[in-house]
């Protein structure tokens, strides 16, 4: 570490928690005079990781094993055959991984990447640490101990570090928030909106605030991609059932976005305008005051981000005050600024180790807001540069588009599950985006700001066979395949598609059965006579379970043969036990019919996923916790 002289940190996050852990490691190493440098891995050149002696890796797995995006570049790089074995020799490394324990593959892929550091000649300085949402705690339950831990071998390992001494911790105390916010006076506009429409001023505000935030938003992620007006609005569900699924229809305004069948659409969700009058006049902010937000450590150079916006804007754009719980951090800087003396306490004992478990039945569990934990301490008064910088930051909210634009022209389709639930407490929650969504009226002309981006699915040419298995929201996509295929079908040959789909009760939530009753019939796409198929499960029609599995069990020798012709396999849905359950019946089918060892099937599927022929995802459906 003589060389360098910090402790380098790097994280990759999807959500937040990885960022919301990497910071904590900081803040402790901190504490201890020892030098950090904290970075998204996203801003990390990593062609210099051999330069660095001890580095830190904090990262999520999300869906079924994948990346997050912001390491998806990184992990390309480490993965290069050129990379020579003893790339990495002199290198000490940590990893910490966020996973939830209920998905088949947890943690996936902090333990590829420690795998891969390690084959690359790095020393794993502490045994990697697993946070698993399923914990009691959430994944705090692992990181306090892991941390504890890497701070020990960090000072046996490297002394220098610690300049002060191994017992050396700097008092509690507050921090300069990260951001600065500059107030401008009101009569402060800029020219560029003076000729400019209503729709074009409200994308600038999006972006303007977008690009200010401390949730270091991606320039090209921005400004909308094009805003989408909503013409249809129905549900698929009947009426007084458990679930309400939603066929929602969107015509382009003004620009039209080029898309493919399997592709995704990001929403930026509308707040309850409410919730934000009721934050604002909580946290006594003037809703009218004109600001500028920039980083303390980096000042942007004079750009967009420099004109000023509306406080209340940039609340309702870029800060989720009513739908996510906070982080951990809150409570502790909330504890500084609160003046009567039991709540100061409450909140320091749920900022210390001794009140994590308390803390995680109060906050995660419940799934408070930070307008709720804010109103629970009324004495708490915080400047806005520590809420703009704690405040989870408002997220686009991502949905498989289930239409095919050869056959919706100028339209954007979307299966959107309603969500809703109740806390352990008794307490009614609901999803911000999904109920927003429910509760436009196609009459009114909404328009909703959208990004587009390239799907995990790649569009399947008409001369490829498909085994498709989609219960629940998971056939979104799949409804994009087969009016795509149907319309290619008129004039050509088309391949089989077999499909397989699922829900609880054929007369509750049957989602779309009208449209893969159609096309199952008379030779078309779907149908047995053209050699697919439709095939739907009821799980509780009966007093038996009835699932997807079960029903691809029963056709096996049909799968089979698909696969011998070259079928493309899909899986998608919201389920974490699902994808597992269907693998497992592809391994047990293509045993039984080819006569091979269930571990020789597994190899083979294994083979075909790499090969892309099979691509297994929770991530490509309308997100159940939107």
């Amino acid at each position: 570490m003589e060389e360098t002289q910090k402790l380098v940190i790097l994280y990759a996050s999807q959500t937040g928690n990885a960022m919301d852990a990497a910071e904590r490691i900081a803040r402790e190493a901190d504490r201890r005079a020892c030098p950090v440098l904290l970075l998204p891995v996203n801003e990390f050149d990593p062609s210099l990781l051999p330069k660095e002696k001890t580095v830190i890796f904090v990262v999520s797995t999300t869906g079924q094993g994948d990346t997050p995006d912001s390491m998806k570049v990184f992990w390309r790089f480490l993965l290069q055959a050129r990379l020579p074995e003893r790339w990495l020799v002199g290198v000490d490394y940590g990893v910490f991984g966020l996973g939830d324990s209920g998905y088949q593959k947890y943690n996936f892929v902090a333990k590829k990447l420690d795998a891969r550091l390690s084959k690359l000649g790095g020393t794993p300085l502490i045994e990697r640490g697993l946070g698993d949402d399923q914990h009691p705690s959430g994944y705090e339950g692992s990181l306090d101990p892991w941390m504890s831990s890497l701070l020990g071998c960090l000072y046996e390992r490297y002394p220098k570090l610690f300049p002060k001494g191994e017992h050396f911790i700097v008092p509690e105390m507050m921090d300069k928030p990260k951001v600065v916010v500059t107030y401008h006076p009101k009569d402060k506009t800029s020219s560029s909106l003076s000729a400019i429409s209503d729709l074009e001023s409200r994308a600038f505000s999006i972006q303007c605030s977008r690009l200010m935030s401390p949730a270091r938003v991606p320039a090209d992620k921005s400004r909308p991609h094009c805003w989408l007006k909503m013409v249809g609005n129905c549900s698929l569900t009947r009426a007084g059932c458990e679930r309400d699924v939603r066929h929602l229809e969107f015509e382009f305004h003004s620009t039209e976005v080029e898309y493919e069948v399997g592709d995704v659409l990001e929403i930026l969700p509308s707040q309850n305008p409410d919730a934000v009058d009721a934050f604002l006049h909580r946290c006594n902010l003037d809703p009218e005051a004109l600001i500028t937000v920039q980083s303390r450590d980096i000042l942007h150079e004079l750009d967009i981000s420099e004109v000023p916006i509306r406080l209340k804007s940039f609340v309702e754009l870029t800060m989720d005050i009513a739908s996510a719980s906070p982080r951990r951090y809150l409570f502790e800087v909330m504890s500084h600024f609160a003046t009567a003396e039991h709540e100061k306490e409450r909140l320091q004992y749920f900022a210390s180790p001794e009140g994590r478990d308390d803390l995680y039945e109060y906050n995660q569990k419940e799934r408070r807001t930070v307008l709720e934990v804010l109103e629970d301490f009324p004495s708490v008064q915080m400047p806005f540069e520590w809420l703009v910088q704690l405040v989870p930051p408002l997220k686009t909210r991502a949905f498989s588009i289930s239409s095919s634009p050869i056959a919706h022209p100028k339209e954007v389709h979307l299966t959107v599950s309603v969500v809703s639930w109740t806390t352990p407490f008794k307490r009614k929650r609901s999803g911000l985006c999904s109920n927003w969504l429910a509760g436009v009226d196609p009459e009114q002309g909404v328009l909703v700001p959208v990004w587009f981006q390239k799907g995990l699915l790649p569009a399947p040419s008409p001369s490829l066979p498909l085994i498709l298995v989609g219960p629940g929201t998971g056939c979104a996509p799949f409804r994009g395949f087969v009016a795509r295929r149907a319309i290619e079908s008129k004039t050509s040959p088309t391949a089989p598609i077999l499909f397989f789909f699922g829900c609880r009760k054929k007369e509750d939530d049957f989602l779309y059965q009208d449209f893969w009753q159609l096309h199952s019939e008379n030779g078309r796409v779907l149908s047995e006579d053209n050699g697919g198929g439709f095939y739907a499960a009821f799980s509780r029609d009966q007093p038996k379970k009835v699932y997807v599995q079960h029903k691809m069990r029963g056709v096996s020798k049909k799968i089979w043969n698909l696969l011998c012709e070259g079928a493309s396999v899909y899986v998608a849905g919201s389920s974490s036990k699902m994808p597992s359950d269907v693998m497992t019946a592809f391994e047990e089918i293509i045993s039984m019919e080819s006569g091979a060892s269930k571990q020789d099937a597994a190899r083979w599927l294994i083979a075909l996923e790499k090969a892309g022929y099979v691509s297994v995802s929770s991530s490509l459906v309308s997100l159940a916790t939107s």
